[in-house]
């Protein structure tokens, strides 16, 4: 038998080792147990992968991204076997694995049901105890139709070969543009086919090599991500390396829904989303109202304060301006159908940077204007599809602090990083202070960017040195880019290690292009302006949900609705209560004074409920000594506080916008 000389990759490392012909991945790492694939000349391979003279291999921990998404993807293969067991009629979906899970699609009669996830999960468990081997083979697109005939939505993934992942979400895990394969599960003794699916792979040895798993939640998902196709069931789950990461996940899961925006809103009276109104279109309520009003306060006080001019456009607009922007034909899905009137189209505004250009247009500009930073609190609507709606963090009608900064090229680089800096402060003043940046560029080889390849270069570079100068970790995002421009991304993690992305900065060339944007300069001649789009908060609503969440409904005092509540021990101490409120009230502080009539005890309950930041309680020893007692959201307490150091103290806490 020859010899096979290949090189074991491992970081830094390169180990050569000669073995022989017929050598698999796995017997290359045996005896490591945390290797459940191998990357061969860039590609993913199972652990039965035969190595070749010459080859790199590369061994994928269980815990690294690729592993991880091995590992689920396996899992969802246990599932998809469990639920055909169960239900013999089931037929099959897609099956991916996502961000910490999995999910898989079935066309079933009856939605399934908790007791239903129950079962499955036992029969996973079951699949998962016999050890069934994940054994992968290769056919051709007529025999797999033939194999798989009683799988409709297989077959048309297979007249999809090559497009089925722009065609739906999660296909390119089954078909690609290369050979088509399919994934047998083998008994572990006998090597009789258990069950199979059409599957790119690569997957673990065995189903024994699964350590973790749970079952979360089913729900409906049109077939293809279209509502013109039928409605499929979904199951959703999650796998982990270790029972303990399983049991952090499931731990961080219960504290992220107890910080849910949704849930939080209607505790706390801030917002809801009426049915009468449609899906992804909120309303604030007085205490919201309050929180949203603090929070647009501060931002257009600081927006004053580095020369933004403020300006308001109109909702809606002839369709021609978007078609010049050149948002029509790259973002028309995007938007909400034309409505027809004096024999033309208009559109709903998706984005106000047409409008803004139509500002800076409509007289003559010079150098000596430059940077022109336009700023406005503008009301924007988008065409959502209703799977992706989700209350406030994605909606269809939205306010975004967008701003619109006009320069010259001379004046970009400065402009950029003066821009991130701003950004990044007004950021941690709201209570976020751990970021990540994100570079978005475009992909060479695709047409939906328009623009010179100069000009992306160009724009590129000054957003890298903008971001590299702030010491910040930069990711890069390859073809994230907008169509007209590259972009920088601000990505904040909130109070539970959840990562947001925050306020994006674009560089656009092509919009003054195209509107025929210019500018006197110093020698008189006429120059393009340099276009840089900002949104800061992103979007009103969605950072309203970010803090609300980051918070756990609990706003520092400057953004909380209410600042304090008085509770009297009884009846006779209200009025005391009402003149410190009325005291606190002409210092700008929002106090209230509970004079109902429940028990003291259940007015503190109450009002720890709605996280008011103090409680003032007073008493017959207060009144008679002109003090206060302070309670705090934690339960404890500071008594005898005079009157005026009490507002005093509420007012340095507002001020300094510390979290109490």
């Amino acid at each position: 038998m020859s010899d096979v000389r290949v090189i074991i990759q491992r970081d830094s490392e390169r180990e050569e080792r000669v073995v022989t012909t017929g050598t698999t991945a796995a017997e290359l790492f045996a005896g490591e147990r945390t290797i459940v694939a191998a990357r061969v000349a860039g590609e993913l391979k199972d652990l039965a992968y035969e190595v070749k003279d010459g080859e790199e291999v590369e061994p994928v921990e269980i815990s690294s991204e690729d592993g991880l998404n091995i590992l689920r993807h396996s899992t969802a293969h246990v599932m998809a076997q469990a639920v055909q067991e169960l239900h013999p009629e089931a037929k099959l979906g897609i099956g991916p694995p996502v961000r910490d899970g999995f999910y898989y699609d079935f066309d079933v009669e009856k939605p399934f049901t908790p007791e239903d996830l129950k079962a499955i999960e036992k029969k996973m468990q079951e699949i998962q105890k016999r050890g069934q081997r994940f054994s992968r083979r290769v056919t051709t697109d007529e025999a797999a139709r033939v194999e798989l005939a009683d799988e409709p939505y297989k077959l048309e993934l297979i007249g999809l070969k090559g497009n089925a992942a722009q065609a739906a979400d999660g296909a390119d895990a089954e078909v690609g543009s290369g050979e088509l394969t399919i994934y047998d599960n083998l008994d572990a003794k006998t090597g009789e086919l258990c069950w199979k699916d059409l599957c790119r792979g690569p997957h673990l040895p065995s189903t024994r090599n699964i350590p973790a798993f749970k079952l979360m939640r089913s729900g409906g998902a049109y077939w293809r991500g279209s509502e013109k196709n039928p409605m499929l069931q979904r199951i959703y789950g999650t796998a982990w390396p270790t029972k303990d990461e399983l049991k952090a996940h499931l731990d961080f899961l219960a504290e992220a829904e107890k910080r849910d925006h949704r849930k939080l809103g209607a505790e706390l009276d801030l917002f809801s989303i009426p049915e009468e109104l449609g899906s992804g279109l909120a309303v604030f309520h007085p205490k919201g109202g309050i929180v949203r009003r603090e929070m647009e306060a501060y931002s257009r006080k600081k927006h004053e304060d580095a020369d933004y001019e403020f300006v308001n456009t109109p909702h809606i607009s002839k369709e021609e301006l978007f078609v010049t922007s050149g948002h029509l034909p790259h973002y028309g899905d995007g938007m909400f159908p034309p409505v027809e009137f004096d024999g033309q189209n208009y559109r709903l505004k998706a984005m106000n940077c047409p409008m803004h250009n139509l500002i800076f247009k409509a007289r003559g500009r010079s150098y000596r204007e430059l940077p022109l930073r336009l700023f406005e609190f503008g009301t924007v609507y988008r065409y959502e599809k209703s799977g992706v709606v989700h209350g406030l963090t994605r909606a269809r009608g939205f306010t975004q602090d967008d701003s619109h900064i006009y320069c010259t090229k001379e004046q970009m680089p400065q402009e950029l990083d003066s821009l991130l800096t701003f950004v990044l402060d007004l950021l941690r003043d709201y209570g976020l202070d751990d970021f990540e940046l994100e570079l978005s560029t475009r992909d060479p080889e695709s047409d939906k960017f328009i623009g010179s390849d100069e000009a992306w270069e160009e724009a590129t570079d000054a957003l890298r040195l903008a971001a590299e100068k702030q010491g910040l970790p930069l990711v890069p995002d390859p073809g994230g880019a907008a169509f007209y421009g590259p972009k920088i991304s601000v990505q904040a993690k909130d109070a539970i290690g959840r990562s947001w992305q925050m306020s994006t900065i674009q560089v656009d060339f092509n919009q003054p292009e195209r509107f025929g944007l210019e500018y006197t300069s110093t020698d008189g001649s006429k120059q393009q302006p340099v276009m840089i789009h900002r949104a800061l908060f992103g979007s009103i609503e969605r950072f309203f949900a970010v803090l609300l969440e980051h918070y756990a409904g609990a706003f520092p005092a400057w953004l909380a609705p209410v600042q304090a509540v008085g509770i009297p021990i009884g009846d006779a101490h209200i009025p005391y209560l009402q003149e410190f409120a009325a005291e606190a009230k002409k210092k700008g502080l929002r106090v209230e004074v509970d004079a109902s009539s429940d028990r003291m005890q259940k007015k503190i309950r109450n009002q720890q409920k709605q996280k008011v930041p103090f409680m003032i309680i007073v008493g017959d020893d207060d009144m008679n000594a002109g003090t206060v007692s302070f309670r705090y959201r934690d339960g404890s307490q500071e008594n005898g506080i005079p009157r005026d150091e009490a507002i005093a103290k509420i007012e340095k806490v507002v001020a300094e916008r510390a979290q109490v």
